[in-house]
């Protein structure tokens, strides 16, 4: 899951980095409000952390411009405690908002809740009868608890977030590993063996399939098999 960090405070933006990274979160961290905006439209995060005082585009615009075009879930942090700030915050479309200086374990937990999937019953998300366990961070198949490594996490997060959509080398990379895509590593097809082998191989149907030449897609439907159109 990647998570974008808005906020001009070098030891605030340093210390949310860090303790997302280590948790398993990949992250990218700005610290002006024109950049954050540009890299937020490209809709490669799930979450948007963004600081009120900002330099060029304050928080206040760049949220006003985000609920016009983006989805996106917005935490916003303010120094200002005053009731009013949370108040307009809310009103604007913020998902959450927290005073600043912030209690990092209270922002975890808030982050966690938000980055439930909201169309999903409670704290998982569900194609077929494969549960993905957001708080546990396991998958549940058939019954069976599957216990998954930080990226195996992410990787079958993001596939079942996705779910129907065949996803390129380049935008898993990008996604689960915070790395540009280099032709030459295998990394992502090792990942995704791994995976396969723990939530795939002896259960039917098979959900993880591989779209050659384009990537990968979690589906019920295994899309090699659907019917091609005549020429």
């Amino acid at each position: 899951m990647r998570i974008l960090i808005v906020d001009e405070d070098t030891r605030i933006g340093i210390h949310v980095r860090k303790g997302l990274s280590d948790v398993g979160y990949v992250t990218d961290w700005v610290q002006d409000g024109e950049t954050g905006l540009k890299l937020a439209l490209t809709g490669h995060y799930a979450l948007i952390m963004l600081n009120v005082a900002l330099p060029v585009l304050d928080g206040w615009t760049v949220l006003g411009k985000l609920r016009v075009q983006l989805p996106t879930p917005v935490f916003l942090l303010n120094a200002d405690d005053h009731p009013d700030q949370k108040a307009r915050g809310l009103a604007m479309g913020a998902n959450e908002y927290m005073v600043k200086p912030v209690d990092f374990e209270e922002l975890l937990k808030r982050v966690r809740a938000l980055l439930r999937d909201p169309s999903q019953t409670g704290s998982s998300l569900r194609v077929g009868d494969l549960a993905l366990d957001l708080l546990g961070r396991k998958a549940i198949r058939q019954g069976d608890a599957i216990q998954l490594t930080t990226r195996e996490f992410s990787l079958l997060w993001l596939l079942m977030r996705r779910r129907g959509e065949v996803l390129a080398r380049s935008t898993i990379t990008s996604q689960v590993w915070d790395m540009s895509f280099d032709y030459e590593t295998n990394v992502v097809e090792a990942a995704i063996r791994r995976v396969r082998a723990k939530v795939d191989a002896n259960y039917e149907p098979k959900l993880i399939h591989t779209v050659r030449g384009v990537g990968y897609v979690l589906d019920e439907r295994d899309p090699s098999l659907e019917p091609r159109a005549a020429d």
